[in-house]
């Protein structure tokens, strides 16, 4: 199987290609890896590949704030728009610095 490099990392802004929200990635699955459930309620005409790396987004819309789940076909850099609102990032994220999030160094994930 051929392994992908994901297009995006961990603190990286994006947005949705199709849907009105944007976030930003707090972790990556090299493919798909959410259930089947999840996978067959997306309509078929705009359901993506599930060899391709799924990311997992803080978002958030005009009206509230929520994880997401997005394959890698279905997102855009969107950093010029400015930081996430969402009130998570800040557990994870030092302060957006006009490009991304660079990650906190004093998350206990060393040794």
């Amino acid at each position: 199987m051929d392994i992908r490099q994901a297009k995006y990392g961990l603190g990286d802004v994006v947005r949705h290609r199709l849907f009105p929200f944007r976030g930003v990635v707090v972790d990556v699955d090299a493919e798909f890896a959410n259930t089947e459930e999840w996978y067959q309620a997306i309509p078929e005409d705009i359901r993506p590949r599930k060899d391709q790396p799924f990311y997992h987004l803080l978002a958030e819309n005009e009206e509230s704030y929520y994880g997401a789940y997005v394959s890698e076909q279905n997102l855009l850099p969107d950093a010029e728009n400015g930081p996430v609102g969402h009130p998570e990032v800040g557990e994870t994220f030092e302060a957006f610095d006009g490009e991304r999030y660079p990650l906190k160094m004093d998350l206990g994930l060393a040794n």
